[in-house]
Protein backbone atom coordinates (compact mmCIF):
# COMPACT_ATOMS: atom_id res chain seq x y z
CA UNK A 1 0.00 0.00 0.00
CA UNK A 2 2.65 2.44 0.93
CA UNK A 3 4.70 1.79 -2.73
CA UNK A 4 1.27 2.35 -4.26
CA UNK A 5 0.75 5.74 -2.41
CA UNK A 6 4.57 6.66 -2.90
CA UNK A 7 4.01 6.04 -7.00
CA UNK A 8 1.22 8.02 -7.05
CA UNK A 9 2.81 10.90 -5.47
CA UNK A 10 5.41 11.19 -7.48
CA UNK A 11 2.30 12.09 -10.66
CA UNK A 12 0.86 14.94 -7.92
CA UNK A 13 -1.69 12.78 -6.97
CA UNK A 14 -1.17 12.34 -3.13
CA UNK A 15 -3.21 10.97 0.08
CA UNK A 16 -4.75 14.01 0.74
CA UNK A 17 -5.74 14.80 -2.79
CA UNK A 18 -7.91 11.84 -2.79
CA UNK A 19 -8.85 11.92 0.27
CA UNK A 20 -10.33 15.52 -0.17
CA UNK A 21 -12.02 14.77 -3.75
CA UNK A 22 -13.92 12.11 -1.93
CA UNK A 23 -14.68 13.85 0.94
CA UNK A 24 -16.05 16.85 -1.55
CA UNK A 25 -18.28 13.84 -3.74
CA UNK A 26 -19.73 11.95 -0.42
CA UNK A 27 -20.74 15.28 0.86
CA UNK A 28 -22.24 16.24 -2.38
CA UNK A 29 -24.08 12.78 -2.73
CA UNK A 30 -25.53 12.76 1.28
CA UNK A 31 -26.35 16.64 0.62
CA UNK A 32 -28.53 15.96 -2.14
CA UNK A 33 -29.71 12.35 -1.56
CA UNK A 34 -30.45 13.19 2.63
CA UNK A 35 -31.10 16.48 2.75
CA UNK A 36 -32.39 16.96 -0.76
CA UNK A 37 -30.46 20.33 -0.70
CA UNK A 38 -30.68 23.09 -3.07
CA UNK A 39 -27.30 24.25 -1.99
CA UNK A 40 -24.95 21.01 -1.85
CA UNK A 41 -21.85 23.30 -2.96
CA UNK A 42 -21.31 24.41 0.23
CA UNK A 43 -21.46 21.01 2.01
CA UNK A 44 -18.38 19.95 -0.79
CA UNK A 45 -16.58 23.52 0.07
CA UNK A 46 -16.78 23.16 3.68
CA UNK A 47 -15.07 19.35 3.13
CA UNK A 48 -12.99 20.68 0.53
CA UNK A 49 -11.40 22.89 3.22
CA UNK A 50 -11.37 20.74 6.47
CA UNK A 51 -9.17 17.80 4.82
CA UNK A 52 -5.91 18.51 6.65
CA UNK A 53 -2.55 16.61 6.82
CA UNK A 54 -4.00 15.28 10.28
CA UNK A 55 -7.13 14.62 12.16
CA UNK A 56 -6.28 17.31 14.55
CA UNK A 57 -5.54 19.84 11.79
CA UNK A 58 -9.38 18.95 10.25
CA UNK A 59 -11.10 19.35 13.44
CA UNK A 60 -9.59 22.35 13.87
CA UNK A 61 -10.00 23.41 10.60
CA UNK A 62 -13.61 22.31 11.37
CA UNK A 63 -14.31 23.82 14.01
CA UNK A 64 -13.06 27.36 12.34
CA UNK A 65 -15.36 27.37 9.79
CA UNK A 66 -18.39 26.34 11.76
CA UNK A 67 -17.89 29.27 14.02
CA UNK A 68 -17.24 31.57 11.89
CA UNK A 69 -20.43 30.39 9.87
CA UNK A 70 -22.78 30.55 12.85
CA UNK A 71 -21.15 33.45 13.39
CA UNK A 72 -21.95 35.20 10.30
CA UNK A 73 -25.30 34.04 9.98
CA UNK A 74 -26.34 35.09 13.51
CA UNK A 75 -25.02 39.01 12.02
CA UNK A 76 -26.69 38.76 9.08
CA UNK A 77 -29.90 37.38 10.38
CA UNK A 78 -29.88 40.04 13.11
CA UNK A 79 -28.91 43.02 10.56
CA UNK A 80 -30.29 41.61 7.58
CA UNK A 81 -33.73 42.93 7.84
CA UNK A 82 -33.03 46.44 7.79
CA UNK A 83 -31.14 46.62 4.52
CA UNK A 84 -31.72 45.58 1.23
CA UNK A 85 -29.08 43.99 -0.74
CA UNK A 86 -26.23 46.82 -1.64
CA UNK A 87 -23.08 48.33 -1.44
CA UNK A 88 -23.66 50.04 1.40
CA UNK A 89 -25.39 47.22 3.90
CA UNK A 90 -22.71 44.87 2.66
CA UNK A 91 -20.30 47.01 3.86
CA UNK A 92 -22.11 47.64 6.93
CA UNK A 93 -22.55 43.78 7.76
CA UNK A 94 -18.70 42.87 7.04
CA UNK A 95 -17.62 45.67 8.86
CA UNK A 96 -19.54 45.34 11.92
CA UNK A 97 -19.18 40.76 11.42
CA UNK A 98 -15.33 40.86 11.25
CA UNK A 99 -15.43 43.68 14.08
CA UNK A 100 -17.19 41.50 16.86
CA UNK A 101 -15.16 38.74 15.79
CA UNK A 102 -11.80 40.27 16.35
CA UNK A 103 -12.96 41.77 19.33
CA UNK A 104 -13.69 38.37 20.61
CA UNK A 105 -10.31 37.53 19.92
CA UNK A 106 -11.70 34.42 17.12
CA UNK A 107 -9.19 33.25 15.13
CA UNK A 108 -8.13 35.10 11.80
CA UNK A 109 -9.39 32.55 9.34
CA UNK A 110 -13.08 32.68 12.12
CA UNK A 111 -13.13 36.15 11.15
CA UNK A 112 -13.08 35.70 7.54
CA UNK A 113 -15.24 33.25 7.52
CA UNK A 114 -17.69 35.07 9.77
CA UNK A 115 -17.16 38.33 6.62
CA UNK A 116 -18.24 35.23 4.29
CA UNK A 117 -21.09 33.79 5.44
CA UNK A 118 -22.12 37.06 6.40
CA UNK A 119 -22.03 38.20 3.17
CA UNK A 120 -23.85 35.02 1.59
CA UNK A 121 -26.66 35.48 3.90
CA UNK A 122 -27.41 38.79 2.69
CA UNK A 123 -27.64 37.84 -0.42
CA UNK A 124 -29.12 34.76 -0.55
CA UNK A 125 -31.03 34.14 2.27
CA UNK A 126 -34.06 36.79 1.16
CA UNK A 127 -34.55 35.75 -1.77
CA UNK A 128 -35.02 31.87 0.31
CA UNK A 129 -36.98 31.44 3.56
CA UNK A 130 -34.41 28.84 5.68
CA UNK A 131 -31.40 29.54 3.51
CA UNK A 132 -29.07 30.03 6.78
CA UNK A 133 -29.93 27.34 8.61
CA UNK A 134 -29.24 24.87 5.74
CA UNK A 135 -26.37 26.65 5.23
CA UNK A 136 -25.12 25.90 9.14
CA UNK A 137 -26.04 22.24 8.27
CA UNK A 138 -24.79 21.46 5.61
CA UNK A 139 -21.39 23.34 6.07
CA UNK A 140 -21.71 20.87 9.69
CA UNK A 141 -22.04 17.80 7.10
CA UNK A 142 -19.28 18.54 4.55
CA UNK A 143 -16.83 18.92 7.63
CA UNK A 144 -17.46 16.11 9.95
CA UNK A 145 -17.63 14.17 6.80
CA UNK A 146 -14.28 15.19 5.88
CA UNK A 147 -13.43 14.63 9.53
CA UNK A 148 -14.39 11.05 9.34
CA UNK A 149 -12.44 10.66 6.01
CA UNK A 150 -9.54 11.56 7.44
CA UNK A 151 -9.92 9.54 10.54
CA UNK A 152 -10.45 6.51 8.36
CA UNK A 153 -9.09 6.35 5.16
CA UNK A 154 -5.07 5.43 5.34
CA UNK A 155 -4.40 7.87 8.45
CA UNK A 156 -1.27 9.95 8.62
CA UNK A 157 1.08 7.89 10.94
CA UNK A 158 4.44 10.33 11.98
CA UNK A 159 6.21 7.60 14.51
CA UNK A 160 8.40 6.61 11.79
CA UNK A 161 9.18 10.09 10.36
CA UNK A 162 10.27 10.58 14.70
CA UNK A 163 12.08 7.25 14.43
CA UNK A 164 13.91 8.85 12.12
CA UNK A 165 14.76 12.07 13.20
CA UNK A 166 16.13 10.14 16.69
CA UNK A 167 18.58 8.00 14.49
CA UNK A 168 20.11 11.15 12.91
CA UNK A 169 19.70 13.26 16.07
CA UNK A 170 21.57 10.63 18.01
CA UNK A 171 24.41 10.33 15.40
CA UNK A 172 24.92 14.13 15.22
CA UNK A 173 25.44 13.53 19.24
CA UNK A 174 27.80 11.22 18.88
CA UNK A 175 29.80 13.12 16.25
CA UNK A 176 29.96 16.18 17.88
CA UNK A 177 31.26 14.77 21.00
CA UNK A 178 33.95 13.41 18.93
CA UNK A 179 34.81 16.36 17.32
CA UNK A 180 34.65 17.90 20.53
CA UNK A 181 37.57 15.52 21.63
CA UNK A 182 39.76 15.82 18.51
CA UNK A 183 39.85 19.79 19.49
CA UNK A 184 42.04 18.25 22.76
CA UNK A 185 44.94 17.67 19.82
CA UNK A 186 44.96 21.02 18.96
CA UNK A 187 44.45 23.15 22.42
CA UNK A 188 46.80 25.97 22.85
CA UNK A 189 47.21 25.57 18.94
CA UNK A 190 44.36 26.09 17.32
CA UNK A 191 41.18 28.44 18.33
CA UNK A 192 38.70 26.01 17.75
CA UNK A 193 35.80 25.97 20.38
CA UNK A 194 33.58 23.67 18.66
CA UNK A 195 30.87 25.93 18.84
CA UNK A 196 29.73 25.61 15.33
CA UNK A 197 28.97 21.84 16.03
CA UNK A 198 27.27 22.54 19.30
CA UNK A 199 25.35 25.10 17.24
CA UNK A 200 24.34 22.75 14.69
CA UNK A 201 23.40 20.04 17.33
CA UNK A 202 20.94 22.64 18.68
CA UNK A 203 19.11 22.96 15.48
CA UNK A 204 19.22 19.51 15.20
CA UNK A 205 17.38 18.80 18.42
CA UNK A 206 14.92 21.39 17.85
CA UNK A 207 14.13 19.66 14.46
CA UNK A 208 13.29 16.23 16.24
CA UNK A 209 11.50 18.04 19.01
CA UNK A 210 9.28 19.86 16.34
CA UNK A 211 9.03 16.28 14.38
CA UNK A 212 8.19 15.17 17.94
CA UNK A 213 4.91 17.22 17.77
CA UNK A 214 4.03 16.76 14.54
CA UNK A 215 3.36 13.18 15.44
CA UNK A 216 1.43 13.74 18.40
CA UNK A 217 -0.78 16.06 16.12
CA UNK A 218 -1.09 13.32 14.05
CA UNK A 219 -2.66 10.74 16.45
CA UNK A 220 -4.95 13.32 18.23
CA UNK A 221 -8.38 12.77 17.70
CA UNK A 222 -7.37 9.16 15.71
CA UNK A 223 -9.26 5.99 16.80
CA UNK A 224 -7.34 3.68 14.10
CA UNK A 225 -3.76 4.84 15.35
CA UNK A 226 -4.47 4.82 19.69
CA UNK A 227 -1.83 1.65 20.01
CA UNK A 228 0.69 3.95 18.34
CA UNK A 229 0.54 6.40 21.38
CA UNK A 230 2.45 3.73 23.35
CA UNK A 231 5.01 3.60 21.12
CA UNK A 232 5.51 7.38 20.58
CA UNK A 233 5.94 7.63 24.62
CA UNK A 234 8.70 5.78 24.17
CA UNK A 235 10.26 7.63 22.02
CA UNK A 236 9.67 11.18 23.98
CA UNK A 237 11.39 9.04 26.75
CA UNK A 238 14.43 9.02 24.28
CA UNK A 239 13.75 12.45 22.93
CA UNK A 240 14.23 13.90 26.37
CA UNK A 241 17.09 11.89 27.34
CA UNK A 242 18.91 13.19 24.39
CA UNK A 243 17.86 16.59 24.84
CA UNK A 244 19.94 16.25 28.58
CA UNK A 245 22.80 15.06 26.18
CA UNK A 246 22.83 18.10 24.70
CA UNK A 247 22.96 19.67 27.93
CA UNK A 248 26.11 18.04 28.77
CA UNK A 249 27.68 18.41 25.55
CA UNK A 250 27.19 22.03 25.97
CA UNK A 251 28.70 22.10 29.15
CA UNK A 252 31.59 20.17 27.45
CA UNK A 253 32.04 22.50 24.84
CA UNK A 254 32.53 25.20 26.90
CA UNK A 255 35.08 23.38 29.44
CA UNK A 256 37.37 23.17 26.65
CA UNK A 257 36.72 27.13 25.57
CA UNK A 258 37.60 27.54 29.11
CA UNK A 259 41.03 25.15 28.53
CA UNK A 260 41.86 26.60 25.40
CA UNK A 261 42.70 30.19 26.83
CA UNK A 262 43.85 29.09 29.87
CA UNK A 263 48.06 29.65 30.30
CA UNK A 264 48.46 26.66 32.55
CA UNK A 265 47.03 24.51 30.22
CA UNK A 266 49.83 21.70 29.12
CA UNK A 267 48.39 19.86 25.54
CA UNK A 268 49.77 16.22 24.92
CA UNK A 269 50.34 14.80 28.70
CA UNK A 270 49.02 11.63 29.36
CA UNK A 271 45.89 12.47 30.77
CA UNK A 272 44.77 14.53 27.77
CA UNK A 273 44.77 11.48 25.51
CA UNK A 274 43.12 9.62 28.28
CA UNK A 275 40.49 12.45 28.41
CA UNK A 276 40.22 11.97 24.79
CA UNK A 277 39.84 8.62 24.76
CA UNK A 278 36.93 8.75 27.61
CA UNK A 279 35.29 11.59 25.51
CA UNK A 280 35.11 9.29 21.96
CA UNK A 281 33.90 5.88 23.97
CA UNK A 282 31.15 8.24 25.75
CA UNK A 283 29.79 9.37 21.86
CA UNK A 284 29.95 5.84 21.47
CA UNK A 285 27.49 5.40 24.13
CA UNK A 286 24.96 7.55 22.61
CA UNK A 287 24.95 6.32 19.01
CA UNK A 288 23.98 2.97 20.53
CA UNK A 289 21.52 4.70 22.88
CA UNK A 290 19.20 6.05 19.77
CA UNK A 291 19.56 2.66 17.81
CA UNK A 292 18.24 0.93 20.55
CA UNK A 293 15.61 3.44 21.08
CA UNK A 294 14.79 3.09 17.53
CA UNK A 295 15.58 -0.65 17.10
CA UNK A 296 14.93 -2.22 20.54
CA UNK A 297 16.54 -5.74 19.51
CA UNK A 298 18.33 -7.57 22.30
CA UNK A 299 21.63 -7.38 19.42
CA UNK A 300 21.52 -2.99 19.78
CA UNK A 301 20.42 -3.50 23.80
CA UNK A 302 23.79 -6.11 24.06
CA UNK A 303 25.91 -3.24 22.14
CA UNK A 304 25.10 -0.48 24.32
CA UNK A 305 25.47 -2.06 27.51
CA UNK A 306 29.07 -2.85 25.92
CA UNK A 307 29.51 0.55 25.32
CA UNK A 308 28.45 1.73 28.52
CA UNK A 309 30.88 -0.50 30.25
CA UNK A 310 33.87 0.67 28.04
CA UNK A 311 32.67 4.08 28.64
CA UNK A 312 32.71 3.87 32.20
CA UNK A 313 36.27 1.89 32.06
CA UNK A 314 37.72 4.84 30.44
CA UNK A 315 36.46 7.23 32.59
CA UNK A 316 37.84 5.84 35.72
CA UNK A 317 41.33 5.67 34.07
CA UNK A 318 40.72 9.37 33.78
CA UNK A 319 40.48 9.90 36.84
CA UNK A 320 43.03 8.02 37.94
CA UNK A 321 45.43 10.03 35.81
CA UNK A 322 44.30 13.42 37.38
CA UNK A 323 46.97 13.84 40.19
CA UNK A 324 49.60 14.09 36.92
CA UNK A 325 47.56 17.84 36.37
CA UNK A 326 49.38 20.20 38.45
CA UNK A 327 47.14 23.18 37.77
CA UNK A 328 44.13 23.82 39.65
CA UNK A 329 42.62 25.45 36.74
CA UNK A 330 42.90 22.79 34.32
CA UNK A 331 41.84 20.48 36.90
CA UNK A 332 39.23 21.94 37.39
CA UNK A 333 37.98 21.61 33.72
CA UNK A 334 39.13 18.31 33.29
CA UNK A 335 37.11 17.57 36.14
CA UNK A 336 34.06 19.44 34.79
CA UNK A 337 34.22 17.69 31.58
CA UNK A 338 34.35 13.99 33.59
CA UNK A 339 31.38 15.25 35.72
CA UNK A 340 29.46 16.01 31.92
CA UNK A 341 31.18 12.66 30.90
CA UNK A 342 29.41 10.78 33.61
CA UNK A 343 25.66 12.12 33.40
CA UNK A 344 25.97 11.60 29.59
CA UNK A 345 26.59 7.32 30.96
CA UNK A 346 23.58 8.05 33.07
CA UNK A 347 21.33 9.68 30.64
CA UNK A 348 22.17 6.51 27.97
CA UNK A 349 21.66 3.52 30.73
CA UNK A 350 18.74 1.60 28.65
CA UNK A 351 15.36 1.92 30.24
CA UNK A 352 13.66 -0.20 31.50
CA UNK A 353 10.79 -0.99 28.76
CA UNK A 354 13.83 -0.57 26.33
CA UNK A 355 15.54 -3.78 28.02
CA UNK A 356 12.15 -5.47 28.54
CA UNK A 357 11.18 -5.07 24.84
CA UNK A 358 14.82 -5.94 23.39
CA UNK A 359 14.39 -9.36 25.85
CA UNK A 360 10.99 -10.04 24.31
CA UNK A 361 12.56 -9.76 20.86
Amino acid sequence: MDRVIDIAARFGLTLQIVKTAFAAALSWFVATTVLDSDYPYFAAVAAILTVQVTVADSVDKASQRIIGIIGGVLVSMLLGHWFNVGAVSIFLIILVGMSLAKALRLNPQVISQVAISSLLVLAFGQAREGYAVERIIETILGSGIAVLINALIVPQNAVPDVERSILTYSALSAQTLTSLAAILDDLGVSRKTGRSEVDALIKEAQDCRKTLSLAEQSLKYNPLLTHKRVRLGQLTETILQLESITIQIRGIRRSLADMQVSEHFQPGLPNVAQLKRAMEATARCIAAYGLLGVQGSADNLTALQEAIRLAQAEQARCLDSLHTITSLTTLRDTGSILTDLGRIISETQPHPTASANATAA
